[in-house]
C-alpha cells in the first residue's frame, strides 16, 4: 500500500487545485457560445485556430488508416498521432476531442511549477505561480478551448525539463539523467523546432558548472546526455546514444572518461547538423526582410511572409507585459521578485533561456511572450510569500496570501471574459466545404488564400496550392496572382501551378527552382516578366490530370490587399509596383448626394467622382448587388463615365461599400466572388452562397 508524506499529500492537493482551477477558468469560452449555433458543426463547438486543422487531418487520416500521396497531411507528426490515439480510445467524438484536448494538456504545466517550487521548499510559492501560469494572457490565448495547436504542450514539455535539470543539479542522481535526456527526447517528438531552447539550456548549464561546480562531475554527464539526446539524428538513434550514455555513467568505470564523452558528444552534434535549424530557426524570425532571393538560376525575388504575419511582428511593451504577466505592475513585479529568487536559490538560473526566448518577442514578435509566462509568475509568486513570510500570524499571512494572488489573477479573468475570439470559420462556410467534399475528388486542388488551406483540407478532403505551413513567398506568388488578375491569365496559371506542384512531387533530382521559374525556362524565357505577359496570348497547357476549384470566400475581402501585395512586385528585381486601389467600408452616411465612406473618402454621386484625401477621381461604374429573401443575387450595373478610373460597389446585403480601381475590378477575386461574372469558357458555378463562392476549372 501506498504512503504519502504530509509534504506529498500537500504538493498532489496543490496540483489538484491548480488544474482544476486553469480547466474551470478554460471553460469560459464554451459556455459563452456552446448554443451559439454559427460556431457549431456536426453537434460541437469547433476549434478556433486555423494551424489546428492540420493536426486534424492528419489524426483524421491516421484514424481512417488511408491518405492520398503528397497530400501534406501530418500523419507522421505528434500532434496528430496524440490525437488519433485519444480519439481511439475515448468515448468521445473526434470534434470534442480536438476541442477539449487544449483544456486538459494546456493545464499540465501546474504540475512542473509546482514540482519545481517543491525542489526549493516553497510549495506557496509553487501554487501560486501555477494559478498565474496557467491563465496569464498569452498562455491562455495559446492553450485555450479550441486553440487546438502544439502550444497545448510546448511550454508544458521544457517546464518539465526545467524541472528536470533543477532536481539533477540539486541532488546529483542518476535517475535524472535519464529523466533529462527523455524530456528532451518526447520534447523534439512533440515540437521538432525545440533545439533551440535545448541548446540554451545546455548553454546555461555549462555556464553554470564552469562558474560554481567545475569539478562536479555529474554537471559533465548530465551535459553528455543532453546533447546525445539532441544530436541531428532520428529519434530512436538518439535513444540508443542516450541509453548507452546512461549505462556507462552507471559503471563507475568509466567515470574517468567523462569528459571525453562529454567532447565526443559535442563533436556529434556538430557533424550531424545539430546547430544548423537552430540558426535557420533564430533567423527566420529575428531577420525578417521583406524581400526573399533566390539562391539559384534566376535568382527571384519574393515577398516575405513574415512581414504580413501578425504574430512575427514588433509589439509595444505594455502589450508585452500584459501578455506574459497580466498587468504592467504584475510584470515589474515579476522581473522583480525573479532577480530576487535567483539571488536565494541561484539553480532558477535555469529559467532563463525561457526567459530569454519569452524577451525575443521584442523583435521575434508575440507569439513568443509565451515561454517567459511560467519563469516569471515565480517571481511574483515569490514576492508575494516573502511577505507572508511577515505577517503576525497564519491568519494574516493567509488573508495577505490570497489577496495579492487574487489581485494578480484579476486582470487575467478580465481578460479572459472579453477574449470571444471566434471559430476559424463559421457553420455556413463548414457546410460549403462539406458540401465541396461531395464534388471533388481527393486527387483535385483547391485554389485559395493560405489563411483557408488547413480547413479546407481537412472539411473537403482534397489538395491545396498553399496552406498555414507552405506560403513562401514564392508559392504564394501564383496563388496571389490567380486571385488578384483577370480570368483568363488567372485560370492558366492555376492549371500550370497544379500540375507543375504534381509534377515536383515526382522529380528524381529536385532542383531549388520555385514553379514559376521552372515554367519561365521551361516556355522558353529569361525573364518571368514576359512569361506572365506571355498569358495573356495563347500557350499550350500541361495535360490536365486532375481537377481545379477556386475558393472564394467573402471574408477574403478583409485581406484583399494583403492578398495582392505578393504578386505586385517585380520577379526579376524585387521592386514593388504601384498598389491598386481597394477600399472596403461598413462605416457610411449619406447626405443628399454626398456619400461619406469614412477615412477621408468621400463619394459625389452628383458628379460620379470619389475624394480621397481631397484629391477627386471620377468613377467608372455604379454597381448596386443584393440577395432576396430566395438568396438569390441580383445586381445593378451602370457605366457612369467610360474614362473614369474607380468603380464604386455597393454590397447591400453585406452593408458594404467597396470603391476599387480597373485591376481589381477585373480581378478573379472581385468578379467571381462580388459580382458572380465569370467566363463559361474557363469556369462553371458548383456552390454559391453568400458566405462563400466555389466555381471549378474547365481548362
Amino acid at each position: 500500500m501506498l504512503t504519502f508524506t504530509k509534504e506529498t499529500k500537500v504538493t498532489l492537493l496543490y496540483i489538484a487545485l491548480a488544474f482544476l482551477f486553469s480547466v474551470a477558468i478554460r471553460m469560459i469560452w464554451f459556455y459563452q457560445f456552446v448554443d451559439y449555433e454559427p460556431f457549431r458543426f456536426n453537434a460541437q463547438l469547433m476549434i478556433n485556430t486555423n494551424d489546428g486543422y492540420y493536426w486534424a487531418e492528419g489524426a483524421r487520416d491516421i484514424l481512417a488508416g488511408v491518405h492520398q500521396d503528397n497530400d501534406l497531411s501530418a500523419v507522421d507528426l505528434a500532434a496528430s498521432q496524440l490525437s488519433a490515439l485519444f480519439a481511439y480510445i475515448l468515448p468521445f467524438s473526434f470534434e470534442s476531442v480536438i476541442l477539449f484536448m487544449p483544456v486538459f494538456l494546456g493545464s499540465l504545466i501546474v504540475i512542473p511549477i509546482i514540482l519545481i517550487a517543491k525542489s526549493i521548499d516553497n510549495l506557496e510559492m509553487g501554487f501560486i505561480a501555477a494559478l498565474l501560469a496557467s491563465i496569464a494572457h498569452s498562455y491562455y490565448n495559446r492553450t485555450m478551448i479550441g486553440y487546438y495547436d502544439t502550444d497545448m504542450l510546448n511550454i508544458v514539455l521544457p517546464m518539465f525539463l526545467l524541472w528536470s535539470i533543477i532536481w539533477a543539479v540539486r541532488t546529483n542522481q542518476d535517475k535524472y539523467l535519464l529523466i533529462t535526456a527523455v524530456d528532451i527526447l518526447i520534447y523534439r517528438w512533440w515540437y521538432p523546432q525545440s533545439y533551440s531552447l535545448e541548446s540554451a539550456f545546455f548553454a546555461l548549464i555549462l555556464l553554470y558548472t564552469l562558474l560554481y561546480e567545475r569539478k562536479n562531475s555529474y554537471n559533465y554527464k548530465l551535459l553528455a546526455i543532453m546533447m546525445f539526446a539532441m544530436v541531428g539524428f532520428e529519434g530512436y538513434i538518439r535513444a540508443i546514444f542516450v541509453l548507452i550514455a546512461f549505462y556507462m555513467y552507471k559503471q563507475e568505470k568509466y567515470d574517468r572518461y567523462v569528459h571525453s564523452v562529454l567532447a565526443f558528444s559535442i563533436v556529434l552534434f556538430f557533424v550531424s547538423g545539430g546547430f544548423n535549424p537552430i540558426w535557420e530557426q533564430l533567423s527566420g524570425y529575428v531577420f525578417k526582410d521583406a524581400i526573399s532571393v533566390g539562391q539559384e538560376g534566376l535568382k527571384l525575388h519574393f515577398y516575405s511572409v513574415k512581414q504580413t504575419i501578425r504574430e512575427a511582428a514588433n509589439i509595444p511593451f505594455i502589450t508585452f507585459a500584459n501578455r506574459i504577466s497580466g498587468h504592467v505592475i504584475t510584470f515589474l513585479a515579476s522581473i522583480i521578485g525573479y532577480i530576487y529568487l535567483v539571488y536565494k536559490h541561484k539553480v532558477m538560473l535555469f529559467g532563463l533561456p525561457l526567459i530569454g526566448l519569452g524577451f525575443l518577442a521584442y523583435v521575434g514578435g508575440l507569439r513568443f511572450t509565451i515561454y517567459a509566462v511560467p519563469v516569471l509568475a515565480f517571481g511574483v509568486a515569490f514576492l508575494i510569500s516573502e511577505i507572508a513570510r511577515f505577517m503576525p500570524n497564519r491568519r494574516v499571512k493567509v488573508f495577505s496570501m490570497s489577496a495579492l494572488t487574487l489581485l494578480i489573477l484579476l486582470p487575467n479573468i478580465v481578460h479572459i471574459e472579453a477574449y470571444r475570439v471566434p471559430t476559424v470559420f463559421n457553420a455556413d462556410e463548414v457546410k460549403v466545404l462539406d458540401m465541396l467534399r461531395g464534388k471533388a475528388n481527393r486527387e483535385d486542388y483547391v485554389v485559395a488564400w493560405w489563411d483557408y488551406g488547413y480547413p479546407i483540407r481537412y472539411y473537403s478532403d482534397v489538395k491545396t496550392l498553399i496552406d498555414g505551413g507552405k506560403h513562401r513567398g514564392d508559392v504564394n506568388f501564383p496563388v496571389s496572382f490567380m486571385l488578384t488578375n483577370p480570368q483568363d491569365v488567372s485560370a492558366k496559371l492555376a492549371r500550370l501551378d497544379v500540375e507543375y506542384s504534381e509534377n515536383s512531387f515526382e522529380d528524381k533530382n529536385p532542383t531549388m527552382f520555385s514553379n514559376i521559374e521552372k515554367m519561365t525556362k521551361e516556355y522558353g524565357f529569361s525573364d518571368t516578366n514576359d512569361f506572365l505577359l506571355s498569358l495573356e496570348g495563347e500557350i499550350e497547357l500541361p495535360k490536365k490530370t486532375r481537377d481545379i476549384y477556386f475558393y472564394l470566400p467573402h471574408r477574403m475581402l478583409d485581406i484583399y490587399p494583403t492578398v495582392e501585395i505578393f504578386s505586385n512586385l517585380d520577379l526579376m528585381n524585387g521592386n514593388m509596383k504601384n498598389r491598386s486601389f481597394f477600399y472596403a467600408t461598413k462605416q457610411f452616411r449619406q447626405e443628399q448626394n454626398i456619400l461619406n465612406l469614412s477615412q477621408g473618402v468621400v463619394v459625389d454621386l452628383k458628379e460620379f467622382s470619389v475624394n480621397i484625401n481631397n484629391n477627386k477621381v471620377p468613377i467608372k461604374r455604379v454597381i448596386q448587388s443584393a440577395y432576396d429573401k430566395n438568396m438569390k443575387f441580383t445586381k445593378e450595373v451602370e457605366l457612369v463615365n467610360p474614362n473614369g478610373e474607380l468603380n464604386l460597389i455597393f454590397m447591400s446585403s453585406y452593408n458594404t461599400f467597396l470603391v476599387v480601381d480597373e485591376k481589381t475590378y477585373n480581378s478573379v477575386y472581385i468578379q467571381l466572388s462580388v459580382l458572380q461574372e465569370y467566363d463559361k469558357m474557363l469556369f462553371e458555378e458548383v456552390i454559391i452562397t453568400p458566405h462563400a463562392k466555389v466555381y471549378k476549372l474547365k481548362i
